[in-house]
């Protein structure tokens, strides 16, 4: 069952006895967390009927005894239970999950983990509960994810501008969220998030960020690559070298995958590799400017100097020097 799905039910007073949240991706148990302990019971109902339990704190039979018991004035009481993952004898919890109190919501947030599958609780919360397991968001999922994100606050953003906010913050939701939200109180009436924006509110260089030494690279622009990287030194900050070569290694994997993609057609190719067809050109233009064996080295150089980047085989060489000796190496 999805967020979307749960959050409908709930807004339509429909309810079942335990929900089990857990999984690697805390923003979407979050927003089930913070909905149940605000929206399910209104504020009168909420003083008698609310109980919210820690798992570094709560006694599993503390726990029971507040689900066992009956709602005051209200058809039904809210039961949490937040960061499960840290408490001692959680499993003591299965013989209530086996027979639950129908007028209690009991609500486990488990988060970035999995209850073992094998256990007695595990397949009993799979018979008796709503299970919703989470986990991290693919890369090349980021984008569309957060371009929808941008919707429902009725905005709309250029390809660029989503390019340029998901290569900086990376596969975080919260933050995504939360720099939506700024953007959204700093445009006033207006709707389109642009570059200038991400810059101005966001403090991400329109000329000088992940994307822009990624198209410097494809393009075998040498000043500018090593413009961008004396940027970067500049604003440690900006582009950590840990972060940026990894997004060139996602680019050139993507880029060599296309000599085995069997067509020129750039939809085609698009599709085949899960690209953004906005972007694909950028792709065939890196495919056909270093070659099939140009492609293979620039993946091999990446792996080497992120290597070095983490002390491995590399006397102390700055970051700044990493990427300017990897970058001549690349382009020559």
């Amino acid at each position: 069952m999805s967020v979307e799905k749960i959050l409908s039910d709930w807004k339509k007073g429909t309810f079942k006895p335990v929900y089990w949240l857990e999984g690697d991706e805390p923003f979407f148990i979050d927003i089930l967390i913070n909905y149940a302990e605000r929206n399910i019971l209104n504020a009168n109902e909420a003083g008698f009927n609310l109980t919210v339990f820690y798992g570094k704190d709560a006694e599993w039979a503390t726990i029971m005894n507040a689900c066992r018991r009956y709602p005051m004035f209200a058809e039904r009481q809210v039961v949490i239970l937040k960061e499960a993952q840290q408490m001692r004898d959680l499993e003591k919890l299965e013989p209530y999950i086996e027979n639950p109190l129908a007028s209690t919501v009991f609500i486990v947030s488990y988060k970035e983990k999995k209850v073992d599958g094998r256990s007695k609780l595990a397949k009993t919360l799979k018979q008796k509960s709503e299970f919703f397991s989470t986990k991290k968001l693919y890369d090349n999922q980021l984008p569309e994810w957060t371009n929808q994100l941008v919707q429902q606050h009725g905005l709309s953003i250029s390809q660029r501008a989503l390019t340029i906010l998901v290569d900086h913050i990376g596969n975080d939701l919260s933050r995504i969220q939360n720099e939506i939200e700024k953007l959204e109180v700093n445009l006033g009436n207006r709707k389109n998030i642009t570059e200038d924006d991400i810059e101005n509110y966001i403090g991400v260089s329109k000329e000088f960020n992940v994307f822009e030494m990624q198209d410097a690279i494809a393009k075998k622009n040498f000043s500018k690559a090593i413009r961008i990287v004396q940027y970067f030194e500049a604003n440690p900050k900006a582009a950590p070298i840990q972060m940026l070569l990894p997004a060139l290694y996602n680019f050139f994997s993507k880029v060599f995958m296309i000599f085995g993609a069997g067509s020129n057609d750039e939809k085609a190719v698009a599709s085949s590799l899960g690209i953004n067809p906005y972007f694909i050109k950028d792709y065939m233009l890196a495919a056909r400017s270093y070659n099939f064996t140009g492609v293979e080295n620039v993946l091999l150089l990446l792996h080497e100097y992120n290597l070095r980047s983490l002390g491995i085989r590399d006397a102390g060489t700055t970051d700044a020097g990493l990427m300017k000796e990897m970058i001549f190496k690349i382009m020559n």
